[in-house]
């Protein structure tokens, strides 16, 4: 399992955060009264060399989990944790939740859960364009200063609204952009898989090869649509239908196929590799619930693509 090095700060000082490029996702399975079965999971997910775990509040149970699974390991100081806020209330899904007022409210209360006093990276799980961009990075920069949060991030955020908040903040000395977590896969979307949700496109991959800036990818496999387990005439999923399902994804997953035949492996894992080997420090969410996916996954980050290869996936070449 490889590396990424995200930017922080801790105690008024510059620091690296050694991430693993595969990052633990907060799947329904992670709860507190699951965590026989779940437990043994992140355990297994630790031991390969993975360290992210990716949760927010707006899920129901995993940050109370995590934060669980941590006190009985005793194993906090060696855990990166990446949560998220701004996301709207269940109850209320509609109203936006942007505010520098709702940042501070969220992190209290993933702290609480977590039971910890920090999280080493924070995201804005959603923005809201109408509000401006200078209080909600001076709320950020705020929550870095405190040491409650050693980096900062965002997700689902447009780029234009990515540059011009990263752009205040550094004309106004604050905490620079850390990382960026939008979709990002072999499969391209033909909608948002969920209201709101940005998926990378081509301009903010490109902004990401100019700046370097790591990218935290989330549903990086696509839903399983690589698995196997869909196929151009089974349309009984609607939402994959609608949000996978192209004359050029299934041309991807020709060939993931055949490229999978090549190098031993499936073409699932081929679809991970492809996210994992980018021109940029990129890192993926997986959701894998029991030892044989999680193997699976890291075989996949195993996984050496050429950028040749890289290209012909994605009908570049």
């Amino acid at each position: 399992m490889g590396k990424i090095i995200v930017q922080g700060n801790k105690n008024g000082q510059k620091i690296d955060i050694a991430c693993s490029n595969l990052v633990m996702g907060a799947g329904d399975f992670l709860r507190v009264d699951n965590m026989d079965f779940a437990g043994a999971v992140l355990d297994q997910y630790f031991a390969f060399g993975g360290n992210v775990f990716d949760t927010a509040r707006h899920y129901r149970h995993s940050e109370k989990a995590i934060g669980a699974w941590m006190e009985m390991r005793g194993n906090r100081d060696n855990i990166i944790i990446q949560t998220k806020g701004g996301h709207p209330v269940r109850e209320a899904s509609d109203v936006p939740r942007v505010t520098p007022e709702a940042i501070y409210e969220d992190i209290s209360v993933s702290l609480e859960m977590l039971k910890t006093d920090h999280v080493e990276l924070f995201a804005l799980h959603r923005d809201n364009p109408e509000v401006e961009v200078g209080p909600i990075m001076e709320a950020l920069h705020k929550e870095v200063e405190t040491g409650r949060v050693y980096a900062i991030g965002l997700s689902n955020w447009e780029l234009p609204r990515i540059i011009e908040a990263n752009e205040y903040a550094v004309t106004h000395g604050l905490t620079p952009l850390s990382f960026n977590s939008p979709n990002f896969s072999l499969a391209k979307v033909n909608r948002p898989r969920w209201e709101n949700c940005v998926s990378a496109n081509i301009e903010m991959i490109r902004w990401h090869e100019k700046t370097n800036l790591p990218l935290f990818s989330w549903s990086s496999q696509a839903g399983g649509f690589f698995s196997g387990r869909y196929t151009e005439n089974d349309k009984t999923d609607t939402e994959m239908v609608e949000v996978y399902y192209s004359d050029a994804n299934w041309e991807r997953y020709k060939r993931a196929k055949e490229l999978a035949q090549q190098k031993a492996c499936t073409p699932i894992q081929i679809s991970l590799a492809y996210v994992l080997t980018q021109s940029f420090p990129t890192a993926a969410v997986i959701g894998p619930e029991n030892e044989t996916e999680l193997k699976s996954s890291v075989a996949a980050a195993g996984i050496h693509l050429t950028q040749s290869e890289v290209d012909w996936l994605d009908l570049k070449a």
